[in-house]
């Protein structure tokens, strides 16, 4: 005989699956020394590039080789980043990972490279470049109300706008950065660095009322001032946008 039992739902709680955003960080090498240089390089200029995201460490590219997970935890909460599962690892990888408190996550996901928000290596480029290394890979953040800012940007100052669109009605002087994870508007002469699609939004564009930067970038993909800008764009109303891996540069009707 088949009983039937009234349910009775939790006053105090319930439990529902849920969804949440990593960063992710392929790690391609166990020389923790090199891998702290270059996220120094990478993301020592932009203290608040992350605000505690969680992370996961992909092992897949590392092979077999020995890590000191209890260093790697450390060195990655320097960036305000927090390490809470692993995936892709060999069984004595996985195993060492679950003695400093990461969890086993195989079904996690990773998606495109985040882009280098800091001014890259200066070398020979005809061509706009994709930076990579190191491989941490993130969702696009959900872009809210735009940070608008009044007043110039003065050589040696950077401007922010974590997770949504940045307007500036004044100058950024050369010598200046300003970093969106959404669009950058510049209503003035853009002169410094402009990366917009800090967190890997390859729709994000740079619109500018006076085109003469020292570098933009869109998702990663960059040209510096060493490539010459047409004389049909140079200091004048202009639009960046990515197409693939290639920046595209129209004039701005006003």
């Amino acid at each position: 005989m088949t009983v039937a039992l009234a349910g009775r739902a939790p006053a105090t709680f319930e439990i529902k699956s849920a969804n949440l955003p990593l960063v992710a960080l392929l790690l391609k090498s166990s020389d923790l020394q090199l891998l702290s240089q270059e996220l120094q390089g990478r993301f020592g200029d932009i203290p608040d590039f992350f605000d505690n995201d969680p992370l996961v460490v992909d092992l897949a590219p590392l092979g077999e080789a020995d890590v000191d997970f209890g260093e790697l935890v450390q060195l990655l909460k320097g960036y305000k980043v927090v390490p809470m599962a692993v995936r892709g690892g060999t069984e004595s990888q996985m195993e060492a990972a679950a003695k400093v408190g990461l969890v086993r996550a195989p079904d996690a996901l990773t998606e495109r490279s985040a882009p280098t928000p800091a001014l890259p290596q200066r070398g020979r480029e005809e061509q706009p470049k994709t930076v990579e290394v190191p491989s941490l890979v993130m969702q696009p953040p959900a872009v809210t109300s735009a940070l608008v800012i009044d007043k110039p940007i003065r050589s040696g100052q950077q401007v922010y706008a974590r997770g949504r669109d940045l307007v500036v009605m004044a100058m950024v002087n050369a010598g200046a950065e300003v970093v969106a994870d959404g669009n950058i508007h510049v209503y003035a002469p853009l002169r410094g660095k402009a990366i917009a699609g800090a967190r890997g939004d390859a729709n994000a564009r740079i619109l500018t009322l006076c085109l003469e930067p020292e570098l933009v970038s869109i998702a990663g993909v960059y040209r510096t001032s060493e490539v010459p800008l047409p004389k049909s764009l140079h200091g004048k109303p202009a639009q960046i946008r990515l197409e693939g891996d290639r920046l595209v540069m129209v004039p701005l009707k006003t």
